[in-house]
């Protein structure tokens, strides 16, 4: 048996999903961020029979106007799924009953899975569910998807309707009754599964998506619509009058089982809440000021400024835990020189593996504890509902440039990864913008650039790491707002689309949760670290000890092969001020390793520039030895124009392939790589002349 999992955004429907399968898929609040369907299995304990578990995208209707919806309503017509199940949220039922009178409609099987109870219930609604089970003549099964309430109740209601006919509309008691009995009659006629779903979408349109209807049966149509007589204030608009039919029937059938203690203008604690979180005045302050704040428990060398008071400092979380992370991967590194040499390895197996491979993860890995640091914060806000809020604060800013709040949170999720953002342009409204946010996405800097500006913080500014990180985000978020206006006068022309968005309540965020968004980062770098930066750092020590006569060369030598590719493209690079000088065309290889994978900047820039160091650092560990060698090569302003560059370029080969996948067309994604490298290259270029006039 299949069941497909259907709701609103912000039901809790993909927190079931997790709940019902134990998978990992990501829990947010806010729309969209199911954007393809998810699947997992279902099975109780002393079961042999597994139950397929689908988790549809969140969506209002099933009259499609985004491409989630068209997901979600093709999926739902196309007799794949033997039960929906519709979550509903309690706190919001009349708005969420909407789509339940459609998916009544359709001829799949449906159970009604009532969420959110307890919250409702402490704002003093009660909900009669075995009355309105009787209602709505489906079973109604109230949860607590957070929880874990009523899970075992919502599959075993499930199995109990499946095979089941379903098709009843709350239509049939309207206006617009009689249209859509003749409209099921015709259907019936013509052989059309799905008769009474079919039927309403003609009323509403008078046509039917992906179906071909006769000439004279769209005559009928046609006629039977005439009919109809609409009230004047529609001036015509079936969709609109239909839309008020049902939410009509809803408000007289359904909504007297709702019984509220609260008289209606008491505020919840969500809405005294949200007078300041989301105030014009203090809203933007907030969240800036939050976002430092995580910035400096990871990157701050103190968590308090208590030096400054002549008392002990703390070591922020961030720090403290990398240097750990530092030890153990040194005591690791340690170990297999040990281990070689008493093997008496050849030199060039020792090389590969101590100054290779050992030397390049050990650096990228001893920042994994800040980059969870991180996600941590991040995942905090995102569970407890505040990023929602951040995104309808969001909206007023990002208006003037093209995009509306419901960009925000796909553009958000870059700082994670942006191929996931990407995939999340899906939820836009419209071709531009989808186009414009995944030109931008690359701007929000990602957790795998996190090691490079970790690295250069350390090496560079020492004192003030945690600002010159933030700072490094600020820029790419003011290098995006530049571009989006330029964009939007010139080659992406046009208005944002109108922004609608439910602020779910604040909840304390659930351990389980957050856990599970944490394992799933942890796993994710884990794989890229033991697959495609361990290959690249093999392939880049070999690269760089080898020239193209296959002949070993002294360790990171001009006459490798990598050293004599870097000379070539140095000139490129020279005006940004990284690439000057003999050593230059080091920098330049491990920025265009970046294009491959931003991890590999850090680990390519260990393998070639802590063996150019010699017995100096021998003694050192992998991220220590790359930050003297980074302190010793780079001025302040060309290691800010060489971090702009790498923040701003083409972000790894992954994010290239979606790019071209959500666009469809090869022209617009060679436009935007283009994009990418030119806006590196041009703001790399006015950071470093500029600030070389500065503080020359």
């Amino acid at each position: 048996m299949n069941i497909a999992l259907a709701g609103n955004p912000n039901c809790g429907k993909t927190t079931l999903f997790n709940a019902l399968t134990g998978a990992s898929a990501r829990v947010g609040n806010w729309p969209g961020v199911t954007v393809d369907r998810k699947e997992g299995f279902y099975k109780a304990r002393g079961e042999k029979e597994r139950v397929g578990v689908i988790d549809l995208p969140g969506i209002y209707s099933l009259s499609p106007y985004t491409p989630e919806e068209v997901i979600a309503r093709d999926y739902l017509r196309s007799g794949q799924a033997d039960v929906i199940v519709n979550i509903v949220d309690a706190t919001n039922l009349e708005r969420n009953l909407y789509l339940t009178t459609q998916l009544m409609e359709t001829d799949v099987p449906l159970v009604v899975a009532l969420n959110m109870t307890d919250l409702a219930e402490k704002a003093g609604t009660v909900i009669d569910a075995e009355a309105l089970s009787r209602a709505l003549g489906v079973p109604v099964v109230p949860i607590c998807a957070l929880r874990g309430q009523g899970i075992a109740e919502v599959v075993l209601a499930a199995r109990g309707v499946a095979g089941k006919h379903n098709g009843q509309s709350v239509l049939a008691r309207s206006e617009f009754g009689p249209a859509l009995k003749r409209l099921e009659e015709l259907l019936a006629q013509l052989g059309v599964p799905n008769k009474t779903f079919y039927a309403a979408r003609l009323l509403e349109s008078g046509t039917v998506e992906n179906r071909h209807l006769p000439k004279e049966a769209l005559e009928e149509v046609r006629a039977i619509r005439a009919a109809v007589a609409l009230p004047e204030a529609f001036d015509g608009d079936f969709e609109a009058a239909v839309a008020n039919a049902r939410y009509a029937q809803i408000g007289e059938r359904y909504a007297r089982l709702v019984k509220r203690a609260q008289a209606a203008h008491t505020l919840t604690r969500s809405d005294k809440i949200d007078r300041v979180l989301t105030s014009r005045v203090l809203g933007l302050p907030i969240f800036f000021g939050l976002m430092f704040f995580a910035f400096h428990l990871i990157f701050g060398e103190d968590l308090f400024y208590l030096s400054s008071l002549g008392m002990d400092a703390i070591a922020s979380p961030g720090v403290w835990l990398q240097g750990l992370m530092e030890e153990f991967m040194g005591m690791i590194t340690g170990f297999v020189d040990s281990g070689l040499t008493s093997l008496e390895a050849s030199d060039w197996v020792h090389a590969l593996c101590v100054d290779g491979i050992f030397a390049g993860l050990g650096a990228v890995l001893s920042f994994l504890p800040q980059i969870l640091v991180l996600f941590l914060f991040l995942s905090i806000m995102e569970d407890s509902g505040y990023m929602a809020r951040a995104a309808f604060l969001m909206d007023r800013v990002l208006r003037r440039f093209g995009l509306s709040g419901k960009a925000f949170m796909p553009l958000l999720m870059c700082f994670g990864c942006s191929v996931p953002a990407m995939m999340g342009s899906r939820t836009l409204e419209n071709e531009r913008e989808r186009r414009l946010m995944i030109m931008l996405a690359p701007f929000f800097s990602c957790g795998a650039k996190l090691p490079i500006w970790a690295m250069f913080a350390m090496a560079i500014f020492p004192d003030h790491a945690d600002t010159a990180v933030f700072a490094i985000y600020v820029l790419g978020i003011l290098t995006a707002v530049v571009a989006a206006l330029i964009l939007k006068h010139t080659i992406l022309r046009g208005e944002a689309a109108p922004f609608v968005m439910e602020l779910p309540p604040y909840h304390m965020p659930l351990v389980r949760n957050v856990l599970r968004q944490l394992w799933e980062k942890l796993k994710g770098f884990l794989l890229r670290a033991s697959t495609i930066i361990a290959g690249a750092t093999v392939v880049i020590w070999f690269l760089s000890s080898f020239s193209f006569t296959l002949s070993m060369v002294e360790a990171n030598s001009e006459e490798s092969m990598l050293g004599i590719i870097g000379k070539f493209i140095q000139p490129l690079f020279e005006p940004l001020g990284w690439a000057s000088g003999d050593l230059g065309w080091k920098a330049v290889v491990a920025a265009l390793t970046g294009l491959i994978a931003k991890e590999m900047v850090v680990s390519t820039m260990v393998v070639l520039y802590t063996g150019a160091e010699g017995d100096a650092l021998e003694d050192e560990a992998a991220g220590s030895a790359l930050a003297v060698a980074i302190a010793g090569m780079f001025s302040p302003v060309a290691a800010v124009s060489f971090m702009a560059f790498n923040l701003l370029s083409v972000p790894c080969m992954a994010a290239v392939a979606t790019a071209h996948a959500e666009m469809r067309s090869a022209k617009w994604t060679w436009i935007t790589i283009g994009f990418w490298i030119a806006t590196a290259w041009i703001v790399s270029f006015l950071i470093y002349q500029i600030g070389s006039l500065i503080w020359s």
